[in-house]
């Protein structure tokens, strides 16, 4: 069992993103903030081209379907580091800033899958106590046309769409959680794997959803039991 690591420091310094021994926080102050239909960033190299294969290699064994918290999963080796550099203090501050949003208080949320079917990709906004999705993929070598990740313009279809990402390792979609946040994708069944961080607004809401999440990964663990339609 892994629990949830917070560093205690708030201030924000330039030169501490150099100690980012996973991340690439470079191709996040750089990447381009899209507007329309929300605002939302791709970036296709996240993560330094020296670690990806040794996070994707670390990358916690899944038999389940749905989303696992990082408690109810085994963290280990640059898997791990990764954990821990998503929830820093700095990289909310960034991506506060590149939003041009206030996170200071905000607590980060993180699970983690491994696998998609028929079930999940459906269109959907994030709740509204979401502030920021951040959507981190580790599949590689993905070449099914069907289960990328779609910017889309309402609730009913799935093209035509703003922008598609496919879920290869390292590949990222950051958006705003706004009422119109439309996204989904296409059905895949497989092995699908990727890391949803998210900033939400306030400690109760991260413990409501973190205990939701928690008991469904007992229940899958105890009966088989997949958990209800889900979009990612």
């Amino acid at each position: 069992m892994f629990a949830m690591i917070f560093l205690c420091s708030t201030l924000y310094n330039p030169e501490s993103f150099m100690s980012f021994q996973i991340l690439n926080t470079e191709t996040i102050r750089q990447a381009v903030l899209e507007k329309k239909p929300y605002p939302y960033m791709i970036i296709e190299n996240v993560i330094r081209p020296e670690s990806l294969a040794k996070v994707v290699e670390s990358f916690p064994s899944l038999s389940k379907r749905g989303s696992f918290p990082l408690n109810a999963v085994s963290c280990s080796g640059h898997f791990d580091l990764l954990m821990n550099e998503l929830q820093r203090p700095e990289l909310r501050k960034m991506i506060g800033e590149r939003f041009e949003m206030d996170l200071e208080d905000k607590p980060p949320m993180i699970t983690v899958r491994g696998y998609t079917t028929e079930r999940d990709g459906h269109i959907h906004v994030d709740s509204e106590d979401k502030l920021i999705t951040f959507l981190l993929y580790l599949s590689p070598g993905w070449t099914s046309p069907d289960g990328k990740i779609r910017i889309l313009y309402n609730r009913r279809d799935l093209a035509p769409f703003a922008a598609e990402l496919s879920p290869e390792a390292g590949h990222c979609l950051i958006f705003k959680v706004t009422r119109d946040c439309w996204h989904g994708h296409t059905v895949f069944e497989g092995e699908r794997k990727s890391i949803q961080l998210n900033y939400v607004a306030s400690t109760k809401a991260r413990k409501r959803h973190l205990k939701r999440h928690t008991f469904s990964a007992l229940l899958k663990r105890l009966f088989g039991r997949n958990e209800a339609r889900s979009p990612y």
